[in-house]
């Protein structure tokens, strides 16, 4: 089955993993990875999706052993194991990332994210940025990108939880437009509760 098959079949069958209406684009994927430098260690991809960003990772230089594929969708955890067979492909829940036997012996460069995170609860969006944070190196930041026209993480949630997002880039030639955040670590995490 086609990477486009594969990609509507899910989309049709579970719109709201998704969360997109075609796969990344050639640019999108570009921009989401420019910052990335293969020295900086291993990579965690997440949503990684039919590899649209697995594939400029690879482009940039990034070995594709040092690549973490945390996937939720069986489907396209089974086409990424064969689409990149020395890849680590964790078939896995992106909220509950220390449930899974991550590598633990060295922490992540960065993150890049494809996760619908607009279609997500509050809860889960900060589950997922704290999840991250605690497995990336000091500095290491999370690209994530969003169709809307703001970061997908509400401002007050990011203050609240000690992330800051600044805007890394837009790309209009997209299906549809896309903008990519960079969200990093601002403070030590305190002991914040969503709902207090």
């Amino acid at each position: 089955m086609s990477n486009m098959s594969l990609f509507l079949r899910t989309l049709l069958t579970n719109p709201r993993m998704v969360g997109a209406i075609a796969p990344s684009g050639t640019m999108l994927a570009e921009l989401m990875t420019s910052e990335v430098d293969p020295s900086a260690g291993p990579v965690l991809e997440l949503g990684p999706g039919t590899g649209a960003f697995t594939e400029a990772l690879l482009a940039r230089g990034v070995c594709e052993k040092d690549l973490t594929l945390v996937e939720y969708a069986d489907s396209f955890a089974s086409m990424l194991r064969r689409r990149f067979p020395t890849a680590r492909v964790v078939c896995a829940d992106a909220a509950r990332l220390r449930a899974h036997g991550l590598p633990e012996e060295a922490p992540f460069g960065c993150a890049i994210s494809g996760l619908p995170l607009l279609n997500m609860s509050p809860k889960t969006v900060i589950a997922i940025l704290t999840g991250v944070s605690s497995r990336l190196r000091e500095g290491g930041a999370l690209y994530q990108f969003t169709y809307g026209m703001r970061c997908p993480v509400p401002y007050r949630l990011l203050d609240r939880f000690g992330f800051k997002a600044t805007l890394h880039g837009r790309v209009l030639r997209n299906f549809p437009p896309a903008r990519v955040y960079k969200i990093v670590r601002r403070k030590p995490l305190h002991c914040a509760v969503i709902g207090r």
